[in-house]
């Protein structure tokens, strides 16, 4: 087998700067199996604490063609609409300000040196502990032209769940930001539809996110009723 490293892979190595990230970032305690907190945890791992930790911004240079569309980027739309870009475990995401970011999607789209021409979704998350930035919304894009892979990531407060929507360079993600807002109640403005895709219209909350409770209800199968999980067992 050829040792070589693939065209579209940056080069790595065990001591390169591009495999460093910076310091983790601290964003919640996690406790048990599921992060349960306040219904009593019935997975049996009650006892389990570990810190949920984000990857730092990394320090340039990140290793192969990383540099070239980070650097880019940063010379189309400005270095203030980047707030860090992440190369971890092979992987870069761009960390962009909410207010910039149908202007990057643009650059990142059309610009020739980037073409990411098609984005697969956007995926929502829920870090209830980091202040100010509880929420998240992650863009997956692929440059068919060049054969690469990056994520652009946003962050918003829940208390001002709002992040601009890319249907308008992106159309394919209109069911996709649907979905986001479904599940995770962020709002796209300019969404030319935003209803939820998948719960009741008068639904309360957004089920992913990790402050929506456990509680159902009780569910019959071949005469026996299953408790909803608010009501099992602690083995705490």
């Amino acid at each position: 087998m050829s040792s070589t490293q693939p065209e579209n892979l940056p080069a790595t190595s065990a001591g390169s700067d591009a495999q460093t990230p910076g310091h983790p970032e601290i964003v919640d305690q996690r406790e048990g199996m599921f992060g349960v907190r306040g219904t009593g945890d019935t997975s049996g791992f009650g006892g389990l604490r570990r810190q949920v930790a984000l990857p730092g911004g990394s320090v340039k240079p990140y290793g192969g063609w990383f540099d070239e569309v980070a650097e880019r980027l940063e010379n189309l739309a400005g270095d203030d609409a980047i707030e860090k870009v992440v190369a971890d475990r092979g992987e870069l995401t761009i960390h962009v300000k909410r207010e910039r970011l149908l202007e990057v999607a643009q650059h990142i789209r059309d610009d020739a040196g980037l073409r990411f021409e098609f984005c697969s979704g956007v995926s929502g998350v829920h870090y209830p502990n980091e202040t100010g930035r509880e929420l998240h919304a992650v863009y997956h894009l692929l440059s068919m032209t060049h054969n690469r892979r990056i994520r652009l990531e946003v962050s918003c407060p829940d208390a001002d769940p709002h992040i601009p929507s890319v249907v308008s360079v992106y159309p394919a993600n209109d069911w996709h930001e649907r979905e986001t807002f479904d599940f995770f109640g962020i709002i796209f403005d300019g969404h030319p539809a935003l209803t939820r895709i998948q719960m009741p219209d008068d639904w309360p909350g957004h089920p992913q996110r990790k402050d929506y409770p456990l509680g159902g209800i009780d569910v019959e199968y071949k005469g026996a009723v299953i408790p909803p999980p608010d009501t099992r067992r602690s083995y705490n």
